[in-house]
């Protein structure tokens, strides 16, 4: 019984991972699109936006099968982190649906002139998913805990670009439209930031059967 349960565990993990490469892969594709003006990249982010969706309804089926044999109180807290995890995975998903549509706009848009470093919000933002699924595969509450004030990081870079284009828009209003839709994806990659920082509490939970989420507050 315990062997047939590990067995479980281990599919539903090697599953998350899948669903989490997918997630990566859309939000990469989606600022790839947003950068290099991609109208077609853009349609085929939000497109694939099905696959992640369905992935967590496959990793909520397991889980809920497994919770019926969990013979142990941490294989509980282990299948209820791992949904979790998934619920994050996918609104990461939705995030990614959400810039490649403002991509797909702005594709249809003169390009505005300013320097906006989008890719490198991505690159943090992903950097504390990837890391927050390592830290629950190896169940590190160490390295959970350490990538949870890095979302300050992408709060700031996410404020820096919102102050760089409200001073444009003031000094160029015609733009403001345009202006809008790259607030609204820099957004989408800070709310990223923030699921990889509640995936990262959910692993200490996992770890140390203690609830941090609202006791380490920004």
């Amino acid at each position: 019984m315990e062997n047939h349960f590990e067995t479980g565990i281990e599919a539903l993990r090697q599953k998350l991972l899948v669903m989490a490469s997918h997630a990566e892969k859309s939000v990469n594709e989606a600022v790839k699109a947003l950068m290099q003006r991609d109208h077609d990249l853009a349609v085929r982010v939000r497109a694939d936006d099905d696959i992640i969706d369905q992935f967590e309804v496959e990793i909520d089926e397991m889980a809920i099968m497994l919770l019926t044999k969990a013979p142990l109180a941490t294989n509980l807290r282990l299948v209820t982190v791992a949904m979790k995890i998934s619920q994050n995975l996918e609104r990461i998903g939705d995030e990614a649906t959400k810039i490649a549509k403002r991509a797909r706009d702005l594709s249809q848009e003169p390009p505005v002139k300013i320097a906006l470093d989008l890719p490198h919000m991505a690159v943090k933002s992903l950097a504390m998913v990837k890391d927050a699924l390592d830290a629950f595969v190896h169940r590190d509450a160490a390295a959970a805990r350490a990538i949870i004030p890095r979302d300050r990081e992408v709060d700031a870079l996410n404020k820096e670009m919102h102050a760089a284009l409200v001073q444009h828009m003031m000094a160029h209003p015609e733009t403001i439209s345009i202006c809008l839709h790259w607030i609204v994806a820099a957004k989408s990659l800070e709310r990223i930031a923030d699921h990889a920082k509640n995936i990262a509490e959910e692993v200490v939970y996992l770890c140390e059967a203690h609830d941090i989420r609202h006791a380490l507050k920004n």
